[in-house]
């Protein structure tokens, strides 16, 4: 699945539910299960996603929406990604710099 949102710091529950075609409950209730989704909470208590969270939320709604699996079984699955997460991150962010770069170099 691919989640079409604009390049924001930060999404609300509402986004994010709307980009995934689910319930806002459901969010939260994934974020007391999975210990990855920790979006910031303003004082008020709004929830607020980072791309990372949306990352991570992609992966578990392919996990459990996708194929199926049970949350112990994704639960299994995000510790084995979790070791492999920080270097994904890494290459994401190196990739959208190489992306920049070559765009820059395109208009010299």
């Amino acid at each position: 699945m691919h989640v079409n949102l604009t390049d924001k710091r930060y999404y609300s529950i509402g986004e994010v539910a709307k980009a995934f075609n689910v319930k806002p409950s459901l969010l939260r209730f994934w974020e007391k299960e999975f210990k990855e989704i920790q979006p910031k909470k303003k004082q008020s208590g709004t929830r607020k996603y980072t791309p990372e969270n949306i990352l991570t939320i992609q992966f578990i709604y392919h996990l459990v929406k996708e194929k199926g699996m049970t949350l112990e079984g994704a639960k299994k699955q995000m510790q084995v990604k979790s070791s492999d997460s920080h270097k994904q991150l890494i290459l994401s962010k190196l990739e959208k710099i190489k992306d920049s770069l070559e765009k820059l170099k395109e208009k010299l």
